[in-house]
């Protein structure tokens, strides 16, 4: 990207608050958007005020305000979009719809890369229900994108190691197993609520039908590691051994 001018939106969540930082660390003039809707969530807001602190600009605009979020595009080239999509049922993700509206009205943008990061949804079109809905809205979000030529760059980052590898893909805990594995699949689970389903879904879909690697990059993309040949990546074993 360059020196470029960097907005941020979604800056406070588990992604966004390190792209910040990385934003920052490179050098880029850093914008994170300060959303209206915040409300009364002290935590956010101080974050926030840190990164204006260690040199961002914090740019207040709204969803529901579609001349504030133009207004906000065009101070910067790049909009980067990590609004959460694990709220299952929000459709967080549509959200960025709006945002798609007011980078075409903008028309100055260099660079979109949405709120991806995950399993890429243009693979998961058979995905079973109820998790269908989270490639549905990414591939919606896409589609508006293309349709609007906004250059573009998806990210599917797959399993992050901080939630699949420590935990030996247990669900509900972040630390490895002291006792037992479970093992999926022995029928014994008859229900469980809606985010619950969606995870076992994604979990069926990443460990036993292997959606992750069955598969070779080829044209349609470019590996991570061949990219960036100068980063310092951390080996499997390496990163485990953080938890003995």
């Amino acid at each position: 990207m360059g020196n470029s001018k960097v907005l941020v939106v979604g800056g406070t969540g588990y992604i966004g608050k390190r792209i910040v930082k990385a934003c920052l660390a490179q050098g880029h003039a850093s914008y994170v958007l300060l959303r209206r809707e915040i409300g009364l969530d002290i935590d956010k807001l101080q974050m926030l005020l840190s990164f204006k602190e260690q040199g961002a600009r914090l740019i207040e605009a709204s969803f529901s305000d579609h001349q504030s979020l133009v207004d906000a595009v065009k101070q910067v080239d790049v909009v980067i979009c990590t609004i959460s999509g694990v709220h299952f049922g929000s459709h967080n993700i549509l959200v960025q719809l709006k945002l798609v509206d007011a980078i075409k009205e903008a028309g100055n943008i260099k660079r979109f890369l949405p709120s991806e990061f995950g399993m890429d949804p243009a693979r998961m079109g058979h995905a079973i229900e109820p998790g269908n809905v989270t490639f549905e809205e990414k591939m919606t979000v896409r589609d508006a994108i293309e349709k609007a030529k906004i250059p573009f760059t998806y990210v599917s980052a797959n399993c992050f190691a901080g939630y699949f590898v420590p935990n030996l893909s247990q669900l509900a805990t972040l630390v490895p197993p002291k006792d037992k594995v479970g093992i999926y699949g022995d029928g014994n689970q008859k229900g469980m609520e809606l985010a619950g389903q969606v995870a076992v879904g994604h979990f069926y879909h990443i460990f036993y039908e292997g959606c992750l690697s069955n598969f070779e990059i080829g044209e349609e993309g470019e590996e991570a590691s061949e990219l960036y040949p100068e980063v310092q990546y951390t080996r499997m074993d390496a990163y485990l051994k953080r938890y003995l």
